[in-house]
């Protein structure tokens, strides 16, 4: 099966890694894709082995590329191309795939027509947290790479030397609370390690950080690739995440976590956040704690608590499994239209 995916880069982090992840799994399933994107720079680091089944293309080179494939994804509303769309055979299958939300009108618009010209329609599929929904990525091989997975042997290969201390990854934008947290962990009566990630997280913290740290010890962390991404959020005891493609990899780790959701300027998002803690259902503490990171609620940030919050983490992974895993139902979606 071929599928054309289409990828309109504004964070180079989330964009380009959900549509990664997901051209990968549909290789890994014996497709073929076509990732049309504007700016494929950052899969440079962020997937430096590519795929033999995914060929990353020019978004502006499918304005004169040769005919769709079978299935056409757009990841977040793109639009690709009218050259492109205009090429599109009747009956082909055409994807808008939206953001991750927990709110309740993704169940009602989740598989929704769109009709856009005389035989070819859009539909809308949409991630989410119950089995109406078009679910979460997950790949086939996750459970066998965790298995394997030696956290004291990755850990080193990065410079960090374990030992007795409360480990911490942060991935963030620029949260007001940040400085509040870094004056938590040094005063903290327990040795912590805060493995930074680059870009925007790193220029955030160096901003806050005082000379005397005390009990914080920071690690400044290179640009990982998706996979090393991933043996990071194994490796803590609570991760601190942003946006949607490392919020779902926090949910698979089985870890406390903190999710700082991308601010809209309509106050969007807090709906978005308080609908994704009612399926969390944290304990007050961690449900403040996310409240205050993201700036929704007033107050002095609660004190980390990841051995209390480690229930909830576990809980949480193991709902998400009982709904649909994307990639498979994005197959199931596309064999019920008899594309395959």
């Amino acid at each position: 099966m071929r599928w054309d995916l289409f990828c309109n880069v504004i964070d180079n982090h989330g964009d380009v890694g959900v549509c990664w992840r997901l051209a990968r799994e549909l290789g890994e399933r014996g497709h073929e894709v076509r990732l049309w994107i504007d700016d494929a720079s950052a899969l440079a680091w962020m997937a430096p082995q590519g795929h033999p089944r995914v060929a990353v293309m020019p978004w502006d080179a499918a304005r004169s590329a040769g005919d769709p494939a079978e299935v056409v994804v757009e990841a977040f509303g793109c639009n690709p191309p009218g050259e492109f769309i205009d090429r599109l055979a009747p009956g082909s299958t055409w994807l808008n795939l939206e953001y991750l939300s927990a709110e309740p009108y993704v169940e009602r618009s989740h598989g929704l027509r769109s009709p856009v010209r005389e035989g070819i329609d859009k539909f809308f599929f949409y991630p989410g947290f119950t089995p109406r929904t078009g679910g979460l990525l997950r790949e086939a091989d996750f459970d066998a790479r965790r298995a394997a997975f030696d956290p004291v042997a990755w850990l080193r290969t990065q410079g960090v030397e374990p030992g007795d201390a409360t480990r911490i990854s942060l991935f963030c934008y620029e949260p007001e609370a940040l400085a509040a947290l870094v004056a938590q962990l040094a005063a903290g009566p327990r040795r912590t390690q805060l493995l930074v990630t680059a870009g925007r997280a790193a220029e955030a913290l160096r901003k806050v950080l005082r000379p005397s740290t005390g009990n914080l010890a920071v690690h400044w962390l290179p640009l990982l690739s998706q996979r090393d991404y991933d043996h990071l959020l194994w490796s803590c005891d609570i991760n601190f995440v942003r946006g949607e493609d490392s919020f779902v990899r926090a949910i698979w780790a089985g870890r406390p976590f903190v999710w700082q959701i991308y601010p809209q300027h309509d106050g969007a998002h807090v709906a978005k956040l308080e609908t994704f803690l009612e399926w969390l259902a944290p304990p007050p503490a961690l449900r403040d704690f996310f409240r205050v990171w993201n700036g929704v609620a007033q107050g002095a940030l609660p004190r980390l608590e990841p051995a209390q919050w480690q229930a909830t983490a576990e809980a949480a992974a193991q709902r998400a499994r009982a709904i649909p895993e994307l990639a498979t139902a994005l197959e199931q979606f596309v064999r019920k239209r008899g594309r395959i």
